[in-house]
């Protein structure tokens, strides 16, 4: 089992944020493919599973808020026995310009509260990464930038780098890090 996981902050008012780029993603497989999300709260998570061909796919939501996530990631991780080489942790990236995606296979946390909870409750920074453009930033504090709703203009511009991640994905899961960032980066 492969675990794809999307870092945004739960909740009505969160949906079309620019920090919600990664449940953005999640949600678009589900949409895609008619799959519905149930809430596990001991996981704390919403969780929904994938399966193409002969690969299962848990695909989650954190319900813990974006600077908690790692909790999320760490239960589920030790719940389905899932290794770390396992996980792809799906994330918007303000350095990153919008329309933009970038796949890594390990790093610091660039300032982002999910990734460096998730990085403090594996006890690793080897953990691979998609990362969303969604930049650039202006003149103004990040968290605010963040918490802000994409335009309708940028949200077409994050639909077709949606479209594009999911088929990085699909290359990162089937021929490994180094070819998807060759063909994504």
């Amino acid at each position: 089992m492969k675990l794809i996981v999307g870092l945004g902050n739960i909740g009505d008012k969160y949906i079309f944020t620019r920090h919600n780029a990664g449940f953005m993603l999640i949600d678009s497989y589900a949409l895609n493919e008619n799959l519905n999300f149930r809430e596990n709260s001991r996981l704390k998570c919403l969780m929904t599973n994938l399966r193409t061909g002969t690969e299962d796919y848990l695909l989650i939501k954190p319900t813990t808020f974006m600077n908690l996530s790692g909790e999320a990631v760490r239960a589920v991780m030790d719940y389905y026995k899932i290794p770390v080489e396992d996980i792809l942790i799906v994330f918007d990236d303000l350095s990153l310009e919008l329309g933009k995606i970038r796949f890594r296979a390990n790093g610091s946390d660039g300032g982002h509260n999910g990734i460096k909870s998730v990085i403090q409750h594996l006890g690793t920074n080897n953990i691979a990464r998609l990362k969303i453009g969604i930049g650039p930033q202006p003149n103004i504090p990040s968290e605010v930038f963040v918490l802000q709703n994409f335009s309708k203009e940028e949200l077409e511009v994050l639909k077709t780098s949606i479209i594009k991640a999911k088929e990085g994905i699909t290359c990162y899961f089937k021929e490994g890090i180094a070819a998807a960032q060759n063909k994504f980066n």
